[in-house]
């Protein structure tokens, strides 16, 4: 058997701030974006740039329960883990595009780690793992 996570769902206010934060402020490339006449809404997947298969389906929520939950999809934990090869560039990137973190850089014995929030106030953790786990 050969499985993986191929996306996550986000569900978002608007396709295009999403897409402008994920692809602008974090780094993302926009993988598609196309109308899906037959549900009148659009297929939206980001990724990070490099190696991984995992990706964002950013859904735009469709119900006033649906809109309840963006920003606070995991309860407030962190949410999504962001690994990084360098720590320390993307971290200062992320300041000077104003991302904002909630926790600042801390060395665990797993690796550097800091939580930060995507635009809807969901967090997330930026980490570089530096004892072989991935």
């Amino acid at each position: 058997m050969n499985q993986n996570i191929a996306h996550i769902a986000i569900v978002v206010r608007d396709y295009d701030d999403a897409i402008d934060f994920y692809v602008s402020k974090l780094g993302f490339i926009l993988v598609e974006d196309s109308y899906q006449a037959e549900q009148d809404k659009r297929w939206v997947v980001v990724k990070p740039k490099g190696d991984g298969a995992a990706s964002l389906l950013l859904a735009r929520a469709s119900s006033s329960h649906q809109e309840s939950y963006i920003g606070d999809q995991a309860g407030g934990r962190v949410f999504l883990f962001l690994q990084t090869d360098d720590f320390w560039r993307d971290y200062a990137v992320y300041l000077e595009k104003g991302i904002e973190f909630t926790r600042e850089p801390k060395q665990a014995d797993y690796g550097i780690v800091a939580v930060f929030k995507d635009l809807y106030g969901n967090l997330w953790d930026l980490v570089q793992f530096t004892d072989g786990r991935s």
